[in-house]
């Protein structure tokens, strides 16, 4: 026990934080890198890698279906013409498709 009065003064501090989303997939269909991870050549989870949907239900790092954009308009994965999707699909419509 810390003898009463005892300051402590804190010099350094490094947070960490989580954050998921409702995907079947665990990684990225181009780079198979996990999806809650980071991309190649992005700086970090989260805000610089985020997770996007095509309207065939496929998801993506969105540095990862960038570059695969820039020479190609298809889904990686079904191969129909790429469009990204306004949101997450439900998870039914998910395995709508996959089924």
């Amino acid at each position: 026990m810390a003898p009463p009065g005892l300051k402590v003064t804190v010099k350094r501090w490094s947070a960490v934080a989580s954050w998921t989303w409702t995907a079947d997939d665990d990684v990225c269909g181009i780079c198979h890198m996990a999806l809650d991870g980071c991309a190649p050549g992005a700086a970090g989870p989260g805000d610089d890698s985020p997770v996007v949907w095509g309207k065939c239900a496929h998801n993506f790092h969105l540095l990862c279906i960038s570059t695969w954009l820039q020479s190609k308009t298809s889904c990686p994965i079904c191969r129909r013409n790429w469009e990204f999707a306004p949101s997450a699909p439900p998870p039914s419509a998910t395995l709508a498709e996959d089924g």
